[in-house]
């Protein structure tokens, strides 16, 4: 068999995987965008329900953090965390959602009050079910609520997901990925360097709005071509043709 003949039917077969993803991708996205995370959250929810407290691998991670512990970053951290909340998330969902409305993106709008608002509402529910409580292994200031998952995992990881979403069709998608992903996986650390949250908490808010976003995105359809609706001069154009 010639390497010109095998070639040509790699060719034939990257032609056809590219068909066959046209026609599947909604299937697929379902099953590694939706149901993986919420498997891999569940998994996560009952050991800690079994076992309660921190992990083996929770308290390994957490050590090796604090083990790096310095004066400078004890006054940084307490500031930067608060750019997945308060001072960053929140008020920037507030002023896209603001955009979205003063630009009559109906669509982009219903998606983006769901995913946003859907994950601090989920994770709400999430931490009274399980409610477990927040690690203790050194001294941090107290912190409301329960830990199980991060609030701030899951407000970032929607956050940015839902911008990759509504950007996927522009060139601003790779810059939303790189940077969102830096931030996301910074607020995470934030959140172990500070003792307030072991890692299965981070992992299970990261896979909790993952899922959420997806499986909203495929409700939604925020990309999806709105119907246009008719100006008042094409209403008055209409009637005098008739």
């Amino acid at each position: 068999m010639s390497l010109v003949y095998l070639w040509k039917h790699l060719q034939s077969f990257i032609v056809f995987l590219g068909q066959w993803w046209r026609w599947h991708w909604k299937p697929l996205l379902f099953l590694f965008g939706t149901y993986v995370p919420l498997a891999i959250f569940a998994i996560l929810a009952l050991q800690i329900w079994q076992l309660e407290g921190g992990l083996a691998w929770d308290i390994a991670i957490m050590q090796a953090i604090h083990a790096a512990a310095q004066p400078t970053l004890d006054q940084i951290v307490p500031i930067v965390t608060k750019f997945g909340t308060q001072w960053g998330v929140i008020p920037v969902s507030l002023a896209i959602s603001v955009g979205f409305l003063y630009g009559r993106r109906w669509r982009f709008l219903l998606y983006w009050l769901l995913t946003v608002a859907g994950c601090r509402l989920i994770n709400w529910g999430a931490k009274l079910w399980l409610h477990r409580a927040r690690p203790n292994l050194w001294e941090h200031p107290p912190v409301p609520e329960f830990s199980f998952p991060s609030g701030h995992a899951m407000l970032s990881m929607g956050f940015v997901m839902a911008l990759i979403v509504l950007t996927w069709n522009t060139r601003w998608r790779g810059w939303v990925a790189g940077l969102g992903s830096l931030f996301v996986v910074t607020i995470g650390w934030t959140r172990l360097y500070l003792g307030v949250h072991y890692p299965s908490d981070i992992v299970a808010g990261w896979m909790l709005s993952i899922a959420w976003v997806t499986g909203v995105s495929l409700v939604v359809n925020p990309l999806a071509s709105a119907p246009q609706t008719p100006s008042h001069q094409q209403i008055k154009e209409e009637k005098l043709v008739d």
